[in-house]
């Protein structure tokens, strides 16, 4: 940075001094969308060891250790087959035609739900948790969110499995447009990583978000067509409910996996290009952010 200055007693024969101040400009290389993949692909290693260490600190003491990422949803999914199909007969408006089709819904909606809400519920006390990182200078601080993101995948992944397992069982083999999967679930992780980005650099400095992420996630779990079908709802109120996008992710996320339909390309690739803006600026104001991190932690 340069100063402005002029030197004392100029005057004819002595040079005046002078000194600009300038701000440094936020660039497109510095700031530019490639920093979304970047944070990961240049500490890749990093994030999968941070991962291991996650995912074994949650089990840490327990006697079925990792097991209990099998034996959890091994659990909801029975539970919600014996009430909703056997207790209420609760039937979902879809190709399947059985009697255990509910639960399979449901269960695939509430996937998408807790991957969600299990990485937004954290963020705003991400940084906070971590205050020795903020003090090591090295350290990249944006490889945070993905791990997170990271292993609320590996949960969705492992309840993914129960679900084809059950689906096997209950109804046969799934269809083949399940290898929609991925591509279908990549701008519900764009969009929690940019509100990761977002709240847990935000949550540093407001110490209220989390109180306000805490009562913003339930009612964003009844907005969203998780125990109820879209075409349940009346006409006006289903456009409201598809501008939510875990409602999007859920229909497609169903449509793939199990009622076999593949998703419609133009929705699919509108959803990618806004969470991308959504991961855009959520590491922009992540990285121009935690300049103060130090000061606040």
């Amino acid at each position: 940075m340069i100063e402005h200055q002029l030197s004392a007693g100029a005057g004819p024969g002595r040079p005046v001094v002078v000194h600009t101040a300038v701000r440094p400009k936020l660039s497109l290389a510095e700031h530019g969308p490639q920093h979304i993949f970047t944070s990961f692909t240049s500490n890749a290693c990093l994030i999968l060891q941070l991962t291991r260490r996650e995912i074994a600190v949650r089990y840490r003491g327990s006697v079925l250790g990792v097991s209990w990422s099998f034996v959890t949803p091994m659990l909801m999914l029975t539970i919600y087959t014996f009430v909703f199909s056997v207790v209420f007969q609760t039937r979902w408006a879809s190709p399947l035609n059985n009697r255990f089709e509910f639960a399979l819904v449901l269960f695939a909606g509430l996937i998408v739900f807790t991957l969600f809400s299990e990485c937004i519920s954290r963020a705003p006390t991400l940084m906070a948790e971590n205050p020795s990182y903020i003090k090591r200078i090295v350290f990249p601080l944006e490889a945070l969110a993905w791990v997170l993101v990271v292993t609320s995948l590996f949960n969705a992944m492992v309840s993914f499995g129960i679900l084809f397992v059950a689906y096997v069982i209950i109804i046969g083999v799934p269809p083949l447009t399940v290898l929609w999967l991925p591509l279908v679930l990549t701008p519900l992780v764009l969009m929690t990583l940019g509100l990761i980005w977002f709240l847990s650099s935000t949550g540093l400095f407001i110490r209220d978000i989390r109180q306000s992420v805490a009562i913003v996630l339930p009612v964003l779990m009844f907005a969203s067509p998780l125990f109820y079908p879209v075409a349940a709802l009346p006409e006006r109120a289903r456009f409201l409910v598809q501008l939510n996008p875990l409602a999007v992710a859920m229909e497609q996320v169903r449509d793939v996996a199990l009622f076999g339909t593949a998703p419609n390309i133009a929705v699919l690739c509108l959803s990618i290009v806004l969470s991308l803006a959504v991961a855009w600026g959520g590491v922009v104001w992540f990285r121009v952010t935690k300049r103060g991190f130090a000061d606040v932690v």
